[in-house]
């Protein structure tokens, strides 16, 4: 029986509470089941993010895989939905899923990630031109961001009422102009829908394979936020010319990508927005507080 990193176990506990104990109790049992389901022999460290493990693995009929299994949550329900359309395309293999239990066998990739190229230039760029691969027709049945965004609008005025309203009123103006503007009006376009660095491993069969879709229905340039809080940004933030720089990284995403530059600015606006309102309620670190302010008020 595999051992759970102690600190994914604490993580989780601290997280979900009551609910992520029991499935922690589950965890190894499960974990199990699926090796002997799909015949498959651990190979390697248990390794995790913030909502899941990761088992390497080796399959007697597959190229080097994995397992992984993430807490139930409803933004994990659609990942294997995103790989079986993309198919391999700028993204790992899917091999086999359980729904039910939040579980696929992957296509094994990485040691690194994209987080690991150093040349601002490259690595940005280089989102841009996967974010134009994951661009494919979406199949039916995934959640689509005009039905997501439908009641930010009622979300964020109550969010700032509660907290004093503190962001200023031309950021938050703009970021209501734009979910009345641009939320309705979505392509039949699969996306990523968390886009950034971590997300994108590299030394793979692909030079850049994405992993942990949410497999969002919409204009890809709604992840223009979540690029632009990749790690490689946050020197950006805190510098003097900070304004310049950070819309010359957006001007670069954009243009790799094939988005319009505009939209994509304001899709990253609005969503500083609802992030700097949700952070403050919910206890984010001052630090990312002030950061998401500042990129709202760039972006206005």
């Amino acid at each position: 029986m595999i051992d759970i990193p102690d600190d994914f176990t604490q993580l989780t506990a601290r997280r979900e509470g009551a609910p992520g104990r029991e499935w922690l109790d589950t965890l190894p049992g499960l974990v199990d089941e699926l090796l002997q389901r799909w015949s498959c022999t651990p190979v390697g460290t248990v390794m995790h993010g913030q909502v899941g493990i990761v088992v390497p693995v080796q399959h007697p009929a597959l190229p080097p895989a994995v397992i992984k299994i993430s807490f139930p949550h409803p933004g994990n329900v659609h990942e294997p939905d995103a790989f079986t359309a993309w198919n391999g395309r700028g993204a790992v293999h899917l091999y086999e899923r359980d729904d039910e239990h939040f579980a696929m066998l992957l296509e094994r990739a990485g040691p690194g990630t994209l987080a690991d190229v150093t040349d601002f230039d490259q690595a940005v760029t280089a989102l841009g031109e996967l974010s134009r691969r994951l661009s494919v027709t979406a199949p039916a049945g995934l959640p689509r961001i005009s039905d997501m965004v439908a009641d930010w609008e009622c979300e964020i005025l109550s969010a700032a009422a509660e907290l004093e309203n503190p962001l200023p009123g031309r950021v938050v103006d703009a970021a209501l102009d734009t979910l009345r503007e641009l939320g309705p009006d979505q392509p039949d376009t699969l996306l990523h829908g968390d886009l950034h660095d971590a997300n994108v491993l590299t030394g793979g069969r692909e030079p850049l394979l994405a992993i942990d879709p949410k497999g969002y229905v919409g204009e890809p340039a709604y992840d223009s936020l979540t690029v632009i809080r990749s790690r490689r940004f946050a020197p950006l933030l805190f510098a003097a010319d900070s304004d310049a720089g950070l819309l010359r990284g957006l001007d670069l995403y954009c243009e790799a990508a094939d988005l319009d530059r505009d939209r994509a600015r304001r899709w990253a606006q609005v969503r500083a927005v609802r992030s700097a309102l949700w952070g403050r309620r919910y206890g984010d670190p001052d630090w990312i507080i002030q950061s998401t302010d500042h990129l709202a008020a760039i972006f206005a």
